[in-house]
């Protein structure tokens, strides 16, 4: 591996298995398995799997353009920003670990490769957005620095001036 490390990142492609992966939910087993390839084929999502030394799918993320309704955030955030009605935002769609490692730190480490991602494009966004699949998804978000939306604790979003300091 390079630099030393277990595990690397590639953006998915036809030579990656998918087909031993399974993470525990079916919704996000399906999804890799079957629905993956065809949305980075259509550019509807950016699938990227994180590969173990044998380049095992261990994991995977997808990221994708979205906008966020200016009247959907909080208006501590709302006052410092132009008053368009929708502001550009990315998508963390989906983020999932096999079960075979879970437990391990894995969902960091992929949390942080997708920040990084959005953060050095070139495409403005406004803030990266997820929309959690359950309360401990949301509280795993939440402890990385994520804040819900008012009245939707499920939804959360980190605006990429936060992003940029975890880089700069």
């Amino acid at each position: 591996m390079e630099d030393g490390l277990p595990f690397r990142f590639e953006a998915l492609a036809a030579h990656h298995d998918r087909t031993s992966f399974e993470c525990g939910v079916e919704a996000l087993d399906r999804y890799f398995r079957m629905q993956a390839g065809q949305d980075a084929r259509r550019h509807i999502a950016a699938p990227f799997v994180l590969l173990d030394d044998e380049d095992k799918v261990v994991g995977f993320y997808t990221l994708s353009s979205t906008s966020v309704a200016l009247a959907d955030l909080p208006a501590a955030v709302t006052k410092r920003v132009p008053r368009y009605p929708t502001l550009p935002a990315t998508l963390l769609g989906r983020l999932a670990i096999d079960r075979h490692v879970q437990g391990r730190g894995l969902g960091r480490l992929m949390l942080a490769d997708a920040l990084y991602r959005v953060w050095r494009s070139e495409i403005a966004s406004f803030a990266v957005i997820v929309d959690a699949k359950d309360e401990a998804a949301a509280r795993f978000y939440a402890r990385e620095g994520f804040l819900p939306f008012p009245d939707r604790p499920l939804k959360l979003f980190m605006q990429m001036e936060t992003v940029a300091s975890l880089f700069d």
